[in-house]
């Protein structure tokens, strides 16, 4: 009896005991969704993020992570686990493959870098060329082809473009385009075609703004641009690692029409709600969603909820950074001052630092550190403040006079002691200027940490300009600006005080 008794106690804690194990691994799941720096993209990512926790999954969105080069070097590294992409991108731009190549051998080379792709949403979304009816009639511009007449034409390109395998180059060696383009934002680019300052722009072909402004795009007559279906770009052992989720987020293959990905835009760009209600409405069904009210001016959006998170999270990477500089930028100036042969070498080191530019820098520490978000842009930020600590430190401890350093010596310091009662409160008011120009620049650089997923102000600025949203780039960078001139004023007040404080006994 005891033996049966426990068989049927197992029957009925079998089940129990396998439903709560498929239950902790379904909750133990987790995904990263990556997405690029424009409207579509911040959509598609945070509907991906949205079902697969409608699976149990534990889904983080991070939005907006650059161009290509950023939020790919984040999928290969680990640091997402997934996000949206275009097949054409993928081909021309990724892996520098011929137009229309074989699936299987784009899916081999994507395999060698440890990815995949899939779920194909259901729409294309390419590039193409547009203007403005009145310049399209006026100049009768049709095609692509007749752009070859008009060589006087403004041309303002997204940088993206400017530099992609399936961009400008090709496009203007396949068409024999004389035009010169200047590099402009994507989100900025409509409103200087709207205004005149540019004739000329590419385009996102599902982007809602063609209709509001009633753009042409011109015909690729020659048939230049490959097909931008848009899929799931995903390293390989998802589907493994997150089985769950994985199977949830299958579900949207064929789900996203042309017509539906061109209304959520324009509910985003044109009716100012934000991409993640967009997105929240689709995955419940609702693409019909009336407009909000609005998202108020800049003033209203200045002091939104996220002020408090975006403000601590900016003075975290500002003094986490600035502290870093100043920790190794002051040994190093110390070393140029007492070694005068390193003095130039080293300056010459530090300088370079600073020309690198800073989404090509965010996008070479990703790979190197394996993440993206706070670690990767403090890095990037510490190594743009070195140069005003290290410059400063070696010009203020130069200068301390050669008789006072002998006459330290002279009342029985050390070298140590002397550099510490002597050339270092000699040269701090030089030392501090330096570490004041660092704060008061990275207070402005942090605003790429965004861009990475790291916070603070450059989200705002981000999404402003994703969504060509005056108001919310001024949200943005009206705190920033605020922030920098009290850093100013905070360490002006520090050099005062050093300069009235009396000399160490």
């Amino acid at each position: 009896m005891a033996a049966a008794g426990r068989r049927r106690v197992l029957r009925w804690l079998l089940p129990l005991l396998l439903a709560a194990t498929g239950a902790t691994a379904c909750a133990a799941e987790r995904l990263v969704v990556g997405s690029k720096r424009f409207t579509e993209s911040y959509i598609l990512g945070e509907i991906v993020a949205r079902t697969a926790q409608g699976a149990g999954a534990q889904a983080l969105h991070r939005p907006g992570l650059g161009n290509t080069a950023v939020v790919l070097e984040a999928l290969k590294a680990g640091a997402i686990d997934v996000y949206p992409e275009y097949l054409g991108t993928i081909e021309s731009e990724i892996l520098q493959l011929p137009q229309s190549a074989d699936p299987q051998a784009t899916r081999r080379a994507l395999a060698a870098m440890g990815l995949d792709m899939g779920v194909p949403l259901g729409f294309s979304n390419g590039y193409a060329l547009a203007t403005t009816a009145a310049q399209a009639q006026a100049l009768a511009l049709r095609r692509v082809s007749d752009l070859r007449a008009q060589p006087q034409l403004a041309v303002g390109l997204s940088h993206e473009f400017l530099g992609r395998a399936d961009g400008w180059p090709g496009l203007a060696a396949r068409y024999g385009l004389p035009h010169r383009p200047v590099g402009i934002d994507h989100g900025v680019a409509y409103a200087a075609l709207a205004q005149g300052r540019i004739a000329l722009t590419d385009i996102y072909t599902t982007d809602a703004a063609i209709a509001q402004l009633g753009l042409v795009v011109l015909e690729d007559d020659r048939a230049y641009f490959p097909p931008y279906d848009a899929v799931l770009l995903y390293r390989s052992d998802l589907p493994q690692r997150a089985p769950a989720a994985w199977r949830a987020v299958q579900q949207l293959q064929g789900r996203i029409d042309v017509a539906t990905m061109i209304g959520m835009n324009a509910q985003a760009q044109l009716q100012g709600r934000p991409y993640a209600e967009v997105a929240a409405a689709f995955v419940a069904g609702r693409t019909d969603a009336p407009a909000a009210a609005g998202r108020g001016g800049w003033w209203q959006r200045l002091w939104a909820d996220d002020l408090g998170r975006l403000t601590r999270e900016h003075l975290l990477l500002v003094a986490v950074a600035v502290l870093a500089a100043v920790a190794v930028g002051v040994p190093l100036g110390a070393a140029a001052a007492a070694l005068p042969r390193l003095r130039q070498p080293l300056l010459a080191v530090v300088g370079v630092l600073q020309t690198i530019p800073s989404l090509a820098l965010l996008a070479a520490l990703i790979p190197l550190l394996g993440r993206i978000g706070t670690v990767p842009a403090l890095v990037a930020l510490a190594l743009y403040a070195l140069l005003p600590v290290v410059r400063n430190t070696a010009t203020g401890l130069a200068q301390v006079p050669a008789g006072l350093r002998q006459a330290g010596l002279a009342l029985g310091f050390t070298p140590a002691q002397r550099w510490r009662h002597v050339d270092l409160p000699l040269a701090a008011p030089v030392i501090l200027a330096g570490v004041k120009t660092a704060a008061v620049l990275t207070v402005g650089t942090a605003t790429i940490a965004a861009f990475i997923g790291a916070g603070g102000y450059g989200e705002r600025i981000a999404q402003g300009l994703a969504l060509n949203d005056g108001a919310q780039l001024l949200a943005g960078a009206i705190p920033s600006a605020v922030l920098a001139l009290l850093v100013q004023a905070a360490f002006e007040g520090a050099e005062r005080w050093l300069g009235r404080r009396p000399p160490a006994a």
